[in-house]
């Protein structure tokens, strides 16, 4: 058996399931630290969902990780999705960093959604993660976050109605996620 620290379990994806997905950048180093660098991995993230048939159910990117809660209807959009953010991503802030060939992405984690708690749960962590990290005392202010969609859609009492129902402290990440 190879050493623990270089086993990767393979990702084994399910059709018409919803997945928890995080990103984190080779060594946690903070590459998205300017607005340009978030807004431009936004418009990768929401690009690639449209290209590869992915619904996007919540979100948030932070100087250094990201988090994405997807719906795929084929196990292979999900595969191509990840190929897609990852690979455009990093050519594309590469460039605005006036880089080559420099690897951005560690790797990524998934967790296929098991239930509805599951699942707000994780989009509650979602939400608060900014906070979690000391980007601000205020989740609805944090721009780079899907939580605005969701105060537009069904207004602040549904979302802080949800996190009562649904609080994070429930949610224990697997060791490597945050």
């Amino acid at each position: 058996m190879k050493n623990l620290k270089e086993f990767h379990p393979p990702h084994l994806y399910l059709s018409e399931s919803i997945y928890f997905l995080t990103s984190k950048t080779i060594n946690g180093e903070k590459i998205f630290s300017s607005e340009e660098k978030l807004e431009k991995l936004f418009s990768i993230i929401v690009d690639s969902a449209k290209k590869e048939n992915i619904l996007l159910y919540g979100w948030v990117i932070l100087h250094n990780h990201n988090h994405i809660l997807v719906y795929i209807k084929l196990k292979k959009d999900l595969i191509s999705f990840m190929k897609r953010f990852h690979g455009k991503s990093t050519i594309e802030i590469n460039k605005l960093d006036f880089m080559q060939g420099r690897k951005i992405w560690y790797q990524y984690w998934d967790r296929c959604i098991r239930s509805e708690r599951d699942f707000w749960i994780r989009l509650n962590y979602i939400h608060y993660n900014p906070v979690k990290h000391g980007y601000t005392d205020d989740m609805f202010s944090y721009k780079f976050s899907s939580i605005k969609e969701y105060l537009n859609r069904y207004g602040k009492d549904w979302v802080c109605d949800c996190f009562r129902k649904y609080p994070v402290k429930d949610f224990m990440p697997e060791k490597g996620m945050d």
